[in-house]
């Protein structure tokens, strides 16, 4: 970017406006233009100087972080950096967030939080950089590990999944990062009841994807459900991989499978989209459908390049719809994609496809 990413934090614990504060501004691509302990305190400042990225804290007095982000986001859509506790009533509000167009979370613990924010500068920074990158209008609603390659997980050239092809199973795998919650909704409350097996990694922390399963699965016809280890992938059932673990296909005498293991980070993900891309290279080969949305980053672009080279028929959502045409971007330079289409054709796309 030609200037510094502006930032407003707001949260009311001093401690916490002060530790970010801190690591963000120990990177010299960042100024923090302000620190508010409340969301009205924040739009004073917001009036004489608009920000690039929001850091926002859920639970606040006067008018509570939910609140303040729906307001931003209907009167003035702008990147925001959800820093909420793991605590249950939090994890819920931080998906209404989700839902509402929050960019990214930033997960902190009840207690020693000084300490873990410390120890996580880099995370911090590394959000609210991807934040400001994000396509604002496209989110309102309607310690940097070692980037190893899925080579970590599953080895490379072990087949294609050619012995899979006459089986009449179907297997749909989407694979998303930023913006990726409401380009899911969008695409399977698009999705019929009986619609082949489909398996997701949608890169969120831990505690959060059976929330955000259970979202969906009260929207949508079909059943969507966070996966679990030896999970059937079948009809009208959508898996979504658990935050922490990595999901792979597999396959079980005539059946798909799910496989959800431990592992390092993979493209600094976990669960990350290569991982799973690769798995259905290999189990289900020409048999599957390969789609990839919004977010940051290349996580997916090699799997789904993998998955078109062993057969499978390959979707990649267009910038126009992107919050963060960064995934999608990559797996089309390398080759690896058939169909580029808005977020709205998705859907009618895997059903075509499928």
């Amino acid at each position: 970017m030609s200037s510094r990413i502006k930032v407003i934090i707001v949260d009311d614990s001093a401690v916490v406006r002060q530790t970010v504060r801190q690591a963000l501004e120990r990177d010299s691509g960042i100024e923090v233009i302000a620190a508010a302990s409340d969301p009205l305190f924040a739009m004073g400042h917001m009036q004489r100087q608009w920000p690039d990225v929001i850091v926002l804290d859920i639970e606040m007095p006067r008018m509570d972080g939910l609140t303040f982000l729906k307001k931003i986001m209907t009167e003035r859509p702008t990147p925001v950096v959800i820093c909420s506790s793991l605590a249950e009533n939090g994890a819920a509000a931080t998906m209404q967030a989700l839902a509402a167009g929050a960019a990214a979370i930033i997960t902190k613990p009840k207690m020693g939080v000084k300490q873990f924010l410390e120890g996580s500068a880099n995370d911090v920074v590394q959000a609210v950089k991807a934040a400001a990158r994000a396509n604002a209008s496209r989110l309102a609603p309607r310690t940097v590990a070692p980037k190893l390659s899925v080579d970590a997980m599953i080895g490379a050239g072990l087949g294609s999944g050619s012995s899979m092809v006459r089986t009449t199973e179907r297997v749909i795998a989407i694979g998303t990062s930023t913006g990726g919650t409401q380009a899911l909704e969008a695409v399977l409350t698009r999705l019929p009841a009986v619609c082949p097996g489909i398996v997701i990694v949608q890169h969120m922390p831990e505690r959060f994807t059976a929330m955000f399963a259970e979202r969906l699965d009260s929207l949508c016809a079909l059943e969507v459900r966070e996966a679990c280890h030896g999970d059937r992938v079948m009809p009208g059932r959508a898996l979504i991989a658990p935050g922490g673990k990595h999901m792979m296909l597999a396959r079980s005498g005539a059946q798909y499978t799910v496989e959800v293991v431990d592992g390092p980070l993979i493209n600094r993900h976990r669960p990350s989209v290569d991982v799973l891309f690769r798995s259905c290279a290999r189990f289900a080969g020409r048999n599957a459908v390969g789609v990839i949305m919004t977010g940051m980053g290349d996580d997916g672009a090699r799997g789904l390049k993998e998955m078109h080279d062993a057969g499978a028929h390959t979707i990649a959502e267009d910038e126009s719809s992107c919050v963060v045409f960064g995934m999608p971007r990559e797996a089309i330079k390398l080759g690896g994609v058939d169909q580029v289409l808005p977020l709205d054709l998705v859907a009618e796309a895997i059903m075509k496809a499928g």
